[in-house]
Parts: C-alpha cells; structure tokens; sequence
C-alpha cells in the first residue's frame, strides 16, 4: 500500500516557474516507478513524467526540455520542477505510483494522490 501527498502547486506567471513535490509512504516506494500526470477542465487525464525505482526518466513531448522529475529513495519524496510555463500547463497536477517500469500510461497506475492545482496566467 502507497500514500501519496501532492504539495506545492500555486499560480504562476508564464514563464515562471514551481516545483511540486509528492510525499510518499508505504514499503514499496523505494521500488516503485512514480509519475506524474495532469488533467486540464474538460480534458483527459495526460501523462507528464515518470521516474523509475532506479532514476530512469522519461517526458512527454509538450514538457520535455522544460520539466525535471526527481526522487529521493531515501525522504520518499518525488518532486517536479517545472520552468518556462506556459498557461496550457494549468491543470491538476497528479503524483501516481506504479509497479510497472517506467510506465506512461495511467492505467498502470495504482495509487494515486489528490492532486495539487497548477494555474499559470499569461
């Protein structure tokens, strides 16, 4: 079992920045693959990042170059740092864990946090 707690999120002006932070508890963090996803009004869930149990990233292509997704093992602590926002990356911002490697889809998912709002004004 895996508790996930999304912080951090806020308004922003374009071209800022945030970092999010998602504080996990449970056993399994430490092998556990974690991402992030986002979801806009009136849109689906999207894929942002993932990090694996062993740091192995991967981006989608709208945050690729602008977006970092970290952990620390050791604080189960995942974190998102966001540059260069545009006001199309507003939405909720969810932390997700999966025991699946390095996976991009939400249905590999199995634990979910309650997600943290990201509002970037232009």
């Amino acid at each position: 079992q895996v508790r996930l707690v999304e912080s951090g999120g806020g308004l922003v002006q374009a071209g800022g920045s945030l970092r999010v932070s998602c504080a996990a508890s449970g056993r399994t963090f430490n092998r556990a693959a974690m991402g992030w996803f986002r979801q806009a009004p009136g849109k689906e869930r999207e894929f942002v990042a993932v990090i694996s149990w062993n740091r192995n990233t991967a981006y989608s292509e709208s945050v690729k170059g602008r977006f970092t997704i970290s952990r620390d093992n050791a604080k189960n602590t995942v974190w998102l740092q966001m540059n260069s926002l545009k006001p199309e990356d507003t939405a909720v911002y969810y932390c997700a864990a999966s025991a699946t490697y390095r996976s991009s889809s939400y249905v590999d998912y199995d634990y979910w946090g309650q997600g943290t709002q990201v509002t970037v004004s232009s």
